[in-house]
């Protein structure tokens, strides 16, 4: 899961691809970059770190052109290194040169890196992106149109992938058969196109006539306009539905974003709604988020219950978000600087404490001790979504299943664990009617049924 933009059609496009950039910098903390093009050379910068931090001024300036991608990282395929950053290039000294930044996880990724490397194609990184572009530009050198090269790669290439691609003169933007990520693109006052992972960048580039890129579908822009190119019917005749990615609304995208759509406030509101429905007995004094993604949740069940909502808990937003960081004690760590209790709020009370998700089942634990240090007299835990027993390989880091606390545990034994009076998930079936169209999602993670299986 990391967040992707494009810009074409704008003298600044570097600085409107950075504003979009940290817009999204909640898809991905570990590194950004960015490709800009003038229209003879694509010039990449890309470092780990924030986009604030990479992206200052001075290095804006040096990236002149109307043409821009790019990425903020959250590392799934690839550690957390300078050389799996994205957006990757292909130059050529006489030809064309080309870059690319991609959002999800690829299924088949060994099978083919390993049919180009034969043909001598050469990797620098464990990136699936730079897989993507260089898949590309293998097809365009055996005489495929960029097109048809996009077209043979969704033929080819299994995974979730909403991917931004230019050249010096035009952008490309391109989705899976499936549409697992978001992707939507619009128009900026100034005339641009803008493309991005959530409409919440959008908003911030305050750009209008909003569309989702289709499930397969490839956008053309150049000089000579907007194009919409016609998708592969094989790969409809192989799709039976869209497989969006349920998670997305659950923890990952901001509130105010609008995809698949699905307002993503009102999802978790409505979340909230469904689990308060099955506390008809329980006797507290407020409902309590884990502040941000619980937040719309808690609102939910606040209004539902008529309990009254309390942000009891302070979050410091100048740490990053604890799930999805790459090393376990690094996010052990974030949960310490991250939270804190208000002061003499909680002593004596009963409370509803709401969070989204329990995947690794480390974060919530330190969170309870630090409200029950506080003075809490009683803590049910509530969790908008089902039990998380299932490997995620489109684009969440939860590679091995027995990391998962579902499958370690019993859910009394992570009661117990957790430190809280009771505890209930949202069921999957309370999830699906959250949902405005729940055929059209994944919920792989949860009940195990992949739309398309690992290699």
């Amino acid at each position: 899961m990391c967040g992707i933009i494009g810009i074409f059609g704008s003298p600044d496009a570097a600085h409107l691809a950075a504003l979009g950039m940290f817009a999204e910098q909640h898809r991905g903390q570990e590194s950004c970059g960015m490709a800009v093009c003038d229209g003879k050379l694509i010039r990449l910068h890309k470092s780990m770190g924030l986009v604030k931090e990479v992206f200052s001024e001075e290095v804006l300036a040096g990236l002149p052109g109307s043409v821009a991608i790019g990425h903020v990282r959250y590392p799934t395929k690839g550690s957390a290194t300078r050389f799996n950053s994205q957006p990757h290039l292909v130059e050529t000294l006489f030809g064309p040169s080309y870059a690319l930044a991609s959002n999800g996880d690829l299924v088949n990724y060994a099978s083919v890196r390993a049919r180009l490397e034969v043909q001598n194609v050469y990797f620098n990184s464990d990136n699936d992106g730079e897989l993507l572009v260089k898949y590309i530009a293998w097809q365009i050198a055996q005489g495929l149109a960029i097109p048809d090269a996009i077209r043979a790669l969704m033929r080819d290439i299994r995974g979730a992938y909403s991917c931004v691609f230019c050249t010096r003169s035009e952008l490309y933007l391109f989705r899976d058969p499936l549409s697992i990520r978001p992707m939507v693109w619009g128009k900026t006052p100034g005339g641009a196109v803008a493309a991005a992972s959530e409409s919440c960048v959008l908003d911030t580039l305050d750009a209008s006539e909003r569309k989702e890129v289709p499930a397969a579908g490839i956008i053309r822009v150049s000089q000579d306009g907007i194009s919409v190119l016609e998708s592969d019917p094989e790969l409809y005749r192989a799709r039976p539905h869209n497989a969006y990615c349920s998670f997305e609304h659950i923890y990952f995208s901001r509130p105010d974003s609008f995809h698949f759509g699905e307002n993503v406030f009102d999802v978790r509101q409505q979340i909230g709604a469904w689990l308060a429905q099955g506390d008809a007995d329980l006797d507290v004094d407020c409902v309590v988020p884990v502040p941000d993604s619980a937040n719309f949740m808690a609102v939910g069940y606040s209004l539902a219950k008529g309990i009254p909502l309390s942000l009891g808990l302070i979050r410091n937003h100048y740490v990053g978000r604890t799930f999805i960081k790459p090393e376990q004690t690094i996010r052990d760590e974030s949960v310490r600087q991250k939270f804190n209790a208000l002061p003499n709020f909680f002593e004596g009370k009963k409370i509803v404490l709401i969070d989204d998700s329990i995947v690794r089942g480390t974060t919530i634990p330190k969170i309870v001790r630090m409200i029950k240090a506080a003075g809490a007299k009683e803590i049910h835990l509530r969790i908008g979504s089902p039990q998380v027993r299932h490997s995620c390989y489109y684009g969440i880091d939860t590679p091995h299943r027995e990391e998962l606390a579902a499958n370690r545990f019993s859910l009394e034994e992570i009661r117990q664990r957790v430190g809280v009076e009771s505890l209930r998930h949202l069921d999957l079936d309370g999830l699906r009617h959250c949902l405005h169209k729940p055929d059209e999602y994944c919920y792989a993670c949860f009940d195990g049924r992949y739309p398309l299986e690992k290699e």
